[in-house]
């Protein structure tokens, strides 16, 4: 039974992404589909009645009803320590979506597109890069993919399979880089953003994802980089 616009989702399989992270796959009866990028409200409810409510990025797209989300853990939060350490398939939780529409990539928009992703931030840029490719091409699409480590990489042997398909990806290492890495290690930079991203004259759509600081970090060096801000879409998360 959907109890206003909260609907019933089982939880058909889980899978570990990263130390840190999870992939979970929900069973949503009468889930309308959603365009890549959109996003849900996921709550759980306690034996006692208590409930927790937070927002999640959707990895898929389309008219399924089932969904995917990468959810990494918040360790002083009440949702996610849950769902990535805890949760288990045939395990009940309500979600309540799509939601936004200004955060999705428009297969119809010919512009090339740039993904910009901070750690889980590269969950929503996965729904457009994975429609993209369901599409057999398009828009040209780069990702700019900035993570602590390798180790901390979500998706990160899809990403290796788009890539070979034709996505043009930059990692960005911030604290450690794989053995044979030739490039540096720290955080995003304007030189570096300005080699790894299509140009100003391109006119690229620009989706940046991620935590607060990185978000606001990399849209405002795109934008000082010439930029129109109205093409830098940005969604982000809590934390730095």
């Amino acid at each position: 039974m959907i109890v206003g616009d909260w609907r019933p989702a089982h939880v058909a399989a889980v899978s570990q992404a990263t130390a840190h992270a999870r992939i979970l796959w929900l069973d949503v009866p009468g889930w309308p589909g959603n365009l890549p990028g959109q996003h849900l409200d996921l709550r759980l409810t306690a034996e006692d009645g208590y409930q927790a409510e937070r927002s999640y990025s959707i990895a898929t797209s389309g008219p399924a009803q089932a969904i995917e989300l990468g959810v990494d853990r918040v360790d002083d939060g009440e949702v996610s320590p849950y769902l990535v350490d805890v949760i288990e398939p045939g395990d009940m939780l309500e979600v309540k979506g799509p939601l936004g529409g200004y955060f999705v990539w428009d297969a119809a928009d010919p512009s090339p597109v740039q993904l910009v992703a901070g750690g889980s931030g590269v969950v929503p840029l996965i729904a457009m890069a994975r429609a993209r490719a369901a599409a057999g091409g398009g828009a040209p699409f780069r990702l700019l993919y900035s993570v602590r480590s390798p180790h901390d990489a979500m998706y990160r042997a899809e990403i290796a399979e788009l890539t070979a398909a034709g996505l043009e990806t930059t990692w960005i290492y911030t604290r450690e880089a794989p053995a044979g890495w030739s490039g540096g290690v720290g955080r995003l930079t304007p030189a570096v953003l300005a080699a790894s991203v299509w140009p100003v004259e391109a006119a690229p759509t620009i989706f940046v994802c991620g935590p607060t600081g990185f978000v606001e970090a990399a849209a405002d060096m795109l934008v000082q980089a010439g930029h129109p801000p109205q093409q830098v879409r940005t969604e982000r998360f809590g934390g730095s």
